[in-house]
């Protein structure tokens, strides 16, 4: 059981953690935030990026003598190993804490055990206290750690009648720019952005973070990612500038698939190895069917426009979808207005590949 204060507590916790989103890879986001033995805030704390201090570490310093015989509230299990700063584990027993709550466990089994090192050091601990909402927060590295590749997000934009461009191919602008604004948003979060070559040949994107407001470039770029079997992506293109870094995914340099198409698990797997956590699948409707069929599409973000083209190319294509009953039922998590369009955020229903890649 936990107090009120610390449910509360922990509900800011998660709130702060968010505030780490992109900047944290190949780490977690988490938050931090001590109570003294009164049961009040003397310290909060976020993982703001990777290499620097976690949040109990900034939660701590805060607090000072005042952690004593008090609680400290976090989103994800302690760590109990040193990498690139020490075990946050020992910090706490150092401190003083008598009681330590946690959201969720810690799957990465070079950094668990920090709950037993805790309760080893004479330290009470809570676990699973709204354990929903911080994985939900922090459901891209979970999912990377359990699944031995990247959270996969297909960004979509369409008319209402699901049409990704007219039929003389102009796909400019079918959302408004408010939705464009909420993607550029979106870019910011993720480690990185793919797009198939076609995108690359069709519309020559940047493929880059910006406020559209300025046109300035976000500080932090995704890896930017080119799915192009032949390596025909052209060398003036703009997705090969130095306004971000760019891998080129081949067959030549990562193998190809039954249909002599690069691999897309040995996409994934190649990011993962390079500490990508999260992916952005802007790619057309052919790229997109594919990871769909492949099962390896976590979460689906639509934005719908109030406009009807009747024809012109699908935002959706080869999905392995021949009948009804095998349609890709989704999950839907929320719907919100962005300027005159709709946003739909939605996960299948049937969950994405669990094995390993």
């Amino acid at each position: 059981m936990v107090s009120p204060a610390e449910d509360k507590a922990m509900a800011r916790a998660i709130e702060l953690a968010a505030r780490g989103l992109g900047a944290t890879s190949p780490n977690p986001v988490f938050g931090c935030v001590i109570l003294n033995a009164s049961g009040q805030v003397v310290g909060e704390g976020f993982h703001a990026y990777a290499g620097g201090p976690h949040a109990e570490i900034v939660a701590l310093a805060q607090a000072g003598e005042r952690a004593k015989g008090g609680t400290a509230v976090v989103t994800l299990e302690p760590c109990n190993h040193t990498g690139r700063t020490g075990p946050c584990a020992q910090a706490l027993v150092r401190s003083g804490v008598s009681r330590v709550v946690i959201a969720v466990a810690d799957p990465n089994p070079l950094a668990a055990g920090g709950a037993q090192a805790l309760r080893d050091a004479g330290v009470e601990v809570v676990v699973g206290v709204r354990a929903a909402e911080a994985e939900e927060g922090n459901i891209a590295w979970l999912t990377s750690v359990r699944r031995g590749r990247p959270y996969l997000i297909w960004k979509t934009a369409a008319t209402m009648d699901g049409r990704a461009a007219a039929v003389d191919g102009s796909s400019m602008w079918i959302t408004s720019e408010a939705a464009r604004m909420d993607v550029h948003r979106l870019r910011g979060t993720v480690d990185a952005i793919m797009i198939g070559v076609g995108t690359v040949l069709a519309e020559d994107p940047r493929l880059t973070a910006r406020d559209l407001r300025t046109g300035s470039l976000a500080i932090r770029q995704p890896l930017r990612v080119v799915i192009d079997s032949q390596g025909r992506t052209p060398a003036d293109a703009r997705v090969r500038d130095s306004a971000a870094p760019t891998l080129i995914a081949t067959t030549a340099l990562l193998g190809a698939d039954a249909d002599g198409r690069v691999d897309l698990r040995a996409v994934l797997r190649e990011l993962h190895h390079r500490g990508i956590r999260s992916v952005l699948l802007e790619g057309g409707p052919h790229l997109a069917g594919a990871f769909l069929a492949a099962g390896l599409v976590d979460l689906i973000v639509s934005y719908v426009a109030p406009k009807l083209l009747g024809d012109g190319p699908a935002a959706l294509v080869g999905a392995g979808v021949t009948t009804v009953t095998d349609a890709i039922d989704l999950e839907v998590l929320d719907v919100d207005r962005v300027g005159p369009d709709l946003r739909l955020t939605a996960r299948p229903r049937v969950s994405a590949d669990s094995g390993n890649l």
